[in-house]
């Protein structure tokens, strides 16, 4: 009995046992289609902080400006035909002029209640003459010149002082074909917000 028994067990081992050892590898087969794409994934976690957008953009205070009165001698007479005032700033240099973008900005006003404008600018005389005045800039290696047919210096006056100039110098970077965001130059509160100046 035990003999049958075991016979019947060992033969289809044996048999199972040889079909695998006789058995080889075959080539792989093609590769099946794509599945279909699934659902979107969440919102990540928000990256850290990146470096203020103010990096390098150079700018100054307000600054206090004297103008020089540019005059002519006719014999003894000496004639007044325009004032000029130059700003000095060491980190105007020849890249900033060949491509960096340079405004300088003039306060009618004091700190505490500014009327800022860029320049240049021009504006009526209000002392019944009708003339106007204009107040213009011209950037050189290492000048800022402001020239006016009136003089235009920093006053103070109660201890508040008036007519302050600022400049700001923003350093190009890489040449792009594609549109980059700008705040509007013309708009002094508009580019203070956009590179985070302090007053």
């Amino acid at each position: 009995m035990r003999r049958i028994f075991h016979s019947k067990i060992f033969i289809p081992l044996l048999a199972v046992t040889l079909l695998f050892a006789n058995c080889k590898k075959g080539d792989d087969g093609a590769t099946g289609p794509a599945g279909p794409t699934g659902p979107a994934g969440g919102t990540g976690p928000q990256g850290p902080q990146g470096d203020p957008g103010t990096a390098n953009v150079i700018y100054s205070a307000w600054l206090d400006v004297a103008f020089i009165a540019d005059t002519v001698h006719n014999g003894a007479t000496v004639d007044t035909v325009g004032y000029h005032a130059d700003i000095i700033p060491t980190k105007l240099d020849s890249a900033m002029l060949s491509n960096g973008e340079m405004k300088v900005y003039f306060n009618f006003g004091s700190a505490s209640d500014p009327d800022v404008v860029p320049l240049p600018f021009i504006f009526p005389l209000n002392d019944g003459s009708g003339l106007t005045a204009y107040l213009n800039v011209d950037f050189l290696i290492q000048d800022i010149l402001l020239t006016s047919n009136i003089d235009l210096s920093s006053v103070e006056s109660g201890g508040i002082k008036f007519w302050q100039y600022r400049y700001i110098l923003i350093p190009g970077g890489t040449v792009t074909t594609r549109t980059v965001r700008q705040p509007d130059w013309n708009n002094y509160n508009a580019v203070k917000a956009f590179y985070g100046l302090k007053d």
